[in-house]
C-alpha cells in the first residue's frame, strides 16, 4: 500500500510517517513550503502542496492507495486558521481523494470535536471546525476512519506500559495520550478493516489494560447490538 501523509512535518504527522515505514508501507510525505522534517525521514518521497490548490493535491495523491490527514491549524492570532485548515483544508483533501481514486482515508481530529462549550474554542472555534472536517469524510463514500486523540504529549519512554482507552464518539471528556501512540493507532486502523466507518476516541494511561484495536472495536459492536 502506498500511503500519503499530509501534515507530515508536524509533531504527530512525522511520527505517523515513522510508524508507517516500520509497518512496511510505501510512504509519501505531503508538506507545506518551508517545512522541516526529521532526519529519520530524509530519504522518504515528499511533495510540497497547498491545501487550497486542487491541482497540487491531485498531483500529490495520484498513485496513492490511502491518505492520513494529520494537518491541523496552529495556534495563531489569525482566528480563521481552524476554518481554513481543519474544515476547508480537510474538505479539499477528501475531494481530491474522490477525484484521483484514493479509497482509504484516515483523519486525525480531536477529542470533543463538535463541542461548542469548550475552552479550546477560544482559538477560532477549532472544535466546531474539526467536526465539520470530520463530516467531509463521513459523507464522502470512501473507506474512512476518524481518530480523536485526547491531549497530546511528547512522551516517548515506557510507552509499552501504557494502555489505550478506545471508545466510540462523544464518550471521553479529557485525559491525554502520547503522540507516538496516536501514530501507532493510525497505522493499526489502516490494517484493521473493522475501523472503517468509525469515529474512535483514544486516550492512554498505565492503569488501562492493554488490548488491540480490533478487540476494542468488537467491544463497541457488542455494546450496540
Amino acid at each position: 500500500m502506498k500511503l500519503a501523509i499530509s501534515g507530515a512535518s508536524g509533531k504527530t504527522g512525522y511520527r505517523i510517517a515513522e510508524e508507517a515505514l516500520k509497518a512496511g508501507f510505501q510512504v509519501k510525505l505531503l508538506i507545506r513550503k518551508g517545512s522541516q522534517l526529521p532526519t529519520t525521514l530524509k530519504n522518504v518521497e515528499r511533495e510540497v502542496v497547498s491545501l487550497g490548490s486542487r491541482i497540487a493535491l491531485d498531483s500529490a495523491l495520484e498513485g496513492c492507495d490511502a491518505l492520513v490527514i494529520a494537518t491541523g491549524a496552529r495556534p495563531s492570532l489569525d482566528l480563521t486558521g481552524p476554518a481554513r485548515v481543519d474544515a476547508l483544508g480537510v474538505k479539499n483533501q477528501v475531494a481530491s481523494c474522490q477525484r484521483v481514486g484514493v479509497k482509504r482515508l484516515l483523519l486525525v481530529s480531536s477529542l470533543c470535536a463538535g463541542r461548542w462549550q469548550h475552552p479550546l474554542n477560544l482559538f477560532g472555534l477549532i472544535l466546531v471546525w474539526k467536526r465539520i472536517g470530520e463530516e467531509s469524510l463521513e459523507t464522502s463514500g470512501l473507506d474512512w476512519t476518524v481518530i480523536r486523540p485526547g491531549g497530546l504529549t511528547e512522551k516517548e519512554e515506557d510507552l509499552n506500559k501504557e494502555g489505550i482507552n478506545y471508545s466510540g464518539p462523544n464518550i471521553q471528556e479529557d485525559a491525554s495520550i502520547p503522540r507516538r501512540l496516536v501514530a501507532k493507532t493510525c497505522i493499526d486502523s489502516l490494517k484493521t478493516p473493522s475501523s472503517i466507518g468509525r469515529i474512535i476516541e483514544i486516550t492512554s494511561s498505565p492503569d488501562i489494560p492493554r488490548i488491540t484495536l480490533k478487540a476494542a472495536i468488537a467491544g463497541f459492536s457488542a455494546q450496540t447490538s
